[in-house]
């Protein structure tokens, strides 16, 4: 009966941590974005699987896409800072989200909105509630914004009472150092911000399992690779040491697709040092 009793709290031990590690997951970046965890940055790859308190960050024209552990998706735009503040799922799923800066859009997956979910998005001083829906906000220098495209969320910002928005195309703003307001917005506009969170077709995005790659360098000493290396991972990019023929070489792994490398290719032609970054494929 002991010897049961083991096994069924290892079983149960194995279920809870791989739970824990599915709570929030990294599924696409276009680089550069980085990882800020227990006060170190790291590049941002896909595949990396999220914790409470990690604060995401993305660069020039970069987006990441997340998976929320019961199905929800993430997506951020340019210059975002995210924060998962607190994620559990104890039957419900629940996480407080803060958007700190940048544009950014939750999307419930179609076939799971029965899932039990209470999640929080704070978006610098305005806080939606969200149990299953689809919204686009952004947070800037002037304002913040919550556009409700699809459901039910109630929003509101200190001092001011919450209101709920029901009808799609609502949106809820709050300038800097002005009283919040409900308009409506034109699809037209919706349209353009919903760009400012998807991935580009032509941009060097990475994506779980992607096997292009770019070399961006080749060098005559593994300490010279190693000092690129250093620049480009502090730069936003998952770089790594490896060999080109006979030379040490850095090399940023992980592209989608032929596009995608090439326009990583382009971007590194930016950095200091290097000199003819080359594509290869798988």
């Amino acid at each position: 009966m002991r010897k049961t009793t083991m096994v069924l709290a290892a079983a149960l031990a194995l279920a809870t941590g791989t739970a824990v590690a599915e709570k929030a997951r990294v599924e696409a970046v276009q680089y550069p974005a980085w990882l800020e965890r227990g006060g170190n940055a790291v590049p941002l790859t896909p595949g990396t699987r999220l914790e409470g308190n990690d604060k995401l960050r993305t660069g020039a024209n970069a987006r990441v896409q997340l998976q929320m552990g019961e199905g929800s998706t993430v997506k951020l735009g340019e210059n975002a800072q995210f924060v998962i503040e607190r994620v559990e799922d104890r039957g419900v799923f629940r996480a407080a989200l803060s958007v700190i800066a940048g544009a950014f859009r939750f999307t419930t997956d179609a076939l799971r909105k029965s899932q039990g979910r209470d999640i929080q998005i704070k978006v610098r001083n305005v806080t939606a509630g969200i149990r299953g829906t689809d919204l686009w906000g952004k947070s800037t220098g002037e304002r913040d914004l919550v556009c409700l495209l699809e459901g039910k969320i109630n929003v509101g910002s200190e001092g001011h009472p919450t209101v709920t928005l029901d009808q799609p195309l609502d949106f809820y703003q709050k300038p800097r150092d002005g009283e919040p307001a409900v308009a409506k917005v034109d699809a037209k506009q919706v349209e353009i911000w919903a760009q400012e969170t998807e991935i580009s077709k032509d941009g060097p995005a990475a994506r779980a399992g992607g096997r292009w790659s770019v070399i961006a360098g080749k060098f005559p000493t593994r300490d010279e690779a190693l000092r690129m290396n250093r620049l480009l991972r502090a730069s936003g990019y998952p770089a790594v040491v490896g060999k080109s023929g006979e030379y040490p070489a850095v090399i940023v792994p992980g592209l989608a697709g032929e596009p995608e490398a090439r326009a990583l290719m382009a971007n590194l032609r930016s950095v200091p040092g290097i000199v003819g970054p080359t594509v290869l494929g798988p």
